[in-house]
């Protein structure tokens, strides 16, 4: 019978995949061959999804901010032009949550930014 030189790394390698796998359905975390597949493929998914949860947290901040600047007789393009005008640098996040948790204060900012349009 051969000597194995490997058997150590080799094992933890399998352990740390059958780890990984831990809670997939079927033979995905029983068996070391669709492991593997699984984790990489599960790995691939969450790596391109923690890119697009920033795009669609950024789509949610643009909502809100469009909606609370309607309330104040602003569409979106016109509040964001209103605000580089007046020189306010707030980013988005900042201000969708402002616009839900602090209405009376980001009223405040819209009129600025209003009277920054008309000026």
């Amino acid at each position: 019978m051969p000597r194995t030189k490997h058997a150590v790394a080799r094992h933890a390698r399998k352990k740390k995949i059958m780890k990984e796998a831990r809670g997939f359905r079927g033979g995905r975390s029983k068996l070391y061959r669709t492991a593997m597949d699984a984790t990489r493929r599960a790995r691939q998914h969450a790596y391109a999804h923690r890119r697009m949860r920033r795009r669609l947290l950024r789509r949610l901040w643009i909502i809100r901010i469009n909606a609370a600047a309607r309330l104040e007789g602003l569409s979106y393009s016109q509040f964001i032009n209103g605000l580089s005008k007046a020189k306010i640098d707030v980013d988005r996040k900042v201000l969708a949550e402002l616009a839900v948790n602090q209405p009376q204060v980001f009223s405040d900012i819209a009129r600025r930014a209003k009277e920054a349009l008309v000026s």
